[in-house]
């Protein structure tokens, strides 16, 4: 009984000793923002947002959404905070009620926040996601995900700044 257990793990042992260690820090993609919003900007109709913001935050992904069911075309930018939270920026010129209650999870509005001048509606389901609402230079932007306010703040300053200094 000890040889056949020797043997077992004399065939365990290359594998376990092959295979490489997790790395610390997982791959994240190389998301190039600005120019895939400015490919976006030809038919968007409108400039999409694209939020300086400081270190810390990375873009998971960079879209255009053509319009679906809901008739709605819209920006879409996620990014991972500094504290490995989620949030999502979509961005629309052609909002409408059913399109803006799926962007925030059917959520209801808890209250406002005021951010970089903007009056920001509030919509929260706790535990699950919280969602602001404003209207940014003419179009509906929606900032959604799991992140405290305060990096959802900073995320909201960085739009703001985006959509009125071009």
């Amino acid at each position: 009984m000890i040889m056949a257990l020797a043997v077992s793990l004399l065939a365990i042992l290359p594998v376990v000793l092959l295979n490489a260690a997790p790395k610390s820090e997982p791959r994240r993609p190389v998301v190039d923002v600005s120019s895939i919003a400015a490919n976006a900007a030809g038919v968007a109709g409108f400039a999409p947002v694209v939020p300086s913001l400081p270190d810390g935050y990375s873009p998971n992904y960079a879209r255009w959404n053509g319009a679906g069911t809901d008739g709605v075309s819209h920006w879409d930018i996620g990014y991972l905070t500094p504290a490995q939270q989620f949030v999502s920026v979509v961005q629309t010129g052609t909002a409408n009620p059913t399109w803006l209650n799926e962007q925030v999870k059917k959520a209801p509005v808890t209250g406002t926040r005021s951010v970089a001048g903007v009056d920001w509606t509030l919509y929260d389901k706790p535990g699950i996601e919280k969602s602001l609402v404003a209207t940014v230079a003419g179009t509906t932007v929606v900032l959604s995900g799991s992140a405290g306010f305060a990096e959802l703040d900073e995320v909201a300053g960085a739009v703001v700044t985006s959509a009125t200094h071009r």
